[in-house]
């Protein structure tokens, strides 16, 4: 089931979806990562953090059980624009090291390769899309 000394990735249960693995590796590095911030910016910066992240978890975990999963990858990929930006922000105000924000700017984007290729995916496999368009052109 889980090895101890195994990466955060390789712990995930079987048959587990890579962004479900993926964002969990994000937030078991970030959470105690932002705990490091000055205190006062623990309230601020860290807190809104925090929250993108939590939101975003939520949000693909919204898509992969509920009805309307579209809307719930873009309210995922906002969340996900946001922890960018907090990142950035927290970089540039030297509360995250530069190999820091490397390595954070590396999950967002593995993250957001898993979403962008989820989102296709939707659009690609919507039935009917297409045919209600042809239908109105008659």
């Amino acid at each position: 089931m889980s090895t101890p000394g195994a990466p955060p990735a390789q712990r995930a249960r079987a048959g587990e979806s890579p962004i479900f693995a993926r964002a969990y590796d994000m937030t078991i590095w970030l959470i105690p990562t932002i705990s490091s911030f000055p205190k006062e910016q623990r309230f601020r910066l860290a807190a809104r953090l925090e929250s993108s992240l939590f939101a975003f978890h939520d949000c693909i975990l919204h898509a992969a059980r509920g009805r309307d999963t579209q809307l719930e990858l873009s309210s995922a990929d906002i969340e996900l624009e946001r922890m960018r930006f907090y990142l950035r922000l927290a970089q540039e105000l030297h509360f995250l090291s530069f190999k820091q924000y490397e390595h954070a700017t590396r999950l967002c984007n593995e993250v957001g390769r898993l979403l962008g290729g989820w989102q296709k995916k939707q659009t690609t496999f919507t039935p009917d899309q297409t045919s209600g368009a042809r239908g109105d052109r008659q």
